[in-house]
């Protein structure tokens, strides 16, 4: 059980070092910090189970195991304390920073000191100070029981622990309530709760080492105590595990409905692209020429080229759309949007579906006319979608969902065929 646990726990930090590793290898600070942390924190999990044990035991050295295990620890610690402290230390103004950000800018200043001592009084007192361990049992504080040099081993390790996580509980329960997402709020109160849990952990840690110091205990004694502890233990990870993945999870959907909204555009932003290639800032890719292959690999190019995020590309889209539209108005007649609305009644759209549809005819027909006239005054275009992203992403999307159903040859027909004369089509 307690190795399916750790698998667990070891899986969660792992998915989030995944999730960092792009930002990690873009060389940013901040972002390779908190991949640090999860890769060391899932690694030094990993050293808890069994297989980890084993392996890391088979070098020669007694109990090395529990020696990485708690070095990576700390290491995993360290570089998430000097992450959590470095941006809370410059997310306030300068002018009104609060105690505990002055508080954390000292702990950032002293971390990876601190750290680096602990790690090497702890490696020097498990190399040269501990005794041969007790194998009869699996606990590494029994193994060592009654012995000083435990209590300053695993004293150190503990008040590392108890120290860095009362400050990352500080700053995240005192971030959620300026947290602007609602599942940024619930994952800062996860992460907070679990820190709480961590200092209490090392606190009972602590007294039990204390304890079996001074005075022999008996073995149901010391089990029960690994049994609560460890059970305090998970719940720390599991809880900080999950309430890191909570923000994360919500970023994940923010990008997959930006990935969708850029796959329906962009039948409509290419097709406007071609039409006039002198607008876009990038056109569209056209390897491969016209073949099978073409159609795939064009896509693909389009859609994760060029720019940096799906959002900036997004961006982008949307306002390439609607500047080949504005030079689509410049060769249209003004005719042309009571022919379009014709079209969308004669399709049996109602309501906000007749404005789309009859756009999407719009933009059919507009184009037919760019070849055919001269440029003037822009044609009236009375099919605006608001005047901010978030209305004219789903109001782009509809529209060129029925620009694909409508078809170019459909456009062409229902317009008197591709060689009616201008009048004709708009009256």
């Amino acid at each position: 059980m307690s190795d399916a646990l750790a698998y667990v726990i070891a899986g969660l930090l792992l998915v989030q070092a995944v999730l960092r590793a792009k930002s990690a290898l873009r060389g940013r600070v901040r972002e390779r910090s908190l991949w640090g942390a999860f890769a060391a924190l899932a690694a030094s999990w990993l050293a808890r189970t069994e297989p980890g044990r084993n392996l890391l035991n088979s070098f020669g050295v007694p109990d090395l195991a529990y020696l990485v295990k708690h070095v990576l620890a700390i290491l995993g610690i360290c570089v998430l304390l000097k992450y959590v402290t470095a941006v809370y230390r410059t997310a306030d103004d300068a002018a009104r920073v609060r105690r505990s950000v002055r508080i954390s800018a000292l702990v950032h200043r002293v971390a990876t000191r601190a750290s680096l001592v602990t790690v090497g009084v702890m490696a020097a007192v498990f190399l040269f100070g501990l005794d041969d361990p007790d194998t009869s049992t699996v606990f590494f504080l029994a193994r060592h029981a009654g012995e000083p040099e435990l209590a300053v081993y695993m004293g150190l390790f503990y008040l590392y622990t108890a120290a860095a996580a009362a400050v990352c509980a500080v700053q995240w329960g005192g971030a959620v309530s300026q947290a602007p997402m609602r599942s940024l709020k619930i994952g800062l109160r996860m992460m907070s709760v679990s820190m709480v849990l961590a200092v209490v952990y090392a606190v009972l840690r602590i007294g039990y080492l204390i304890l079996i110091t001074v005075h022999p205990v008996s073995d149901s004694f010391a089990i029960k105590q690994e049994a609560v502890t460890d059970t305090i233990l998970y719940a720390t990870f599991l809880l900080y595990g999950l309430g890191a993945i909570a923000p994360a999870s919500h970023a994940a959907g923010v990008r997959y409905r930006t990935l969708r909204s850029l796959r329906d555009l962009h039948p409509l932003w290419r097709d406007l692209a071609l039409t006039a290639p002198q607008v876009v800032r990038h056109r569209p890719s056209q390897l491969l020429g016209n073949s099978k292959l073409s159609a795939p690999v064009n896509r693909l190019r389009d859609l994760f080229g060029h720019d940096d995020s799906p959002t900036r590309r997004l961006g982008r889209y949307v306002t390439e759309i609607r500047d080949v539209i504005y030079e689509l108005r410049r060769h249209a007649p003004e005719g042309l949007v009571d022919w379009a609305r014709r079209q969308a009644e004669l399709d049996g759209a109602q309501g906000s579906d007749a404005d789309i549809t009859a756009e999407a005819y719009w933009i059919r027909g507009a184009k037919i006319e760019l070849a055919e006239r001269e440029a003037g005054l822009p044609a009236p275009f009375p099919f605006g979608a608001g005047d901010d992203l978030a209305e004219e992403i789903p109001h782009l999307r509809a529209v060129a969902a029925v620009y694909g159903r409508i078809g170019p040859v459909s456009a062409s027909e229902n317009r008197g065929g591709p060689s009616a004369p201008i009048a004709a089509m708009t009256t």
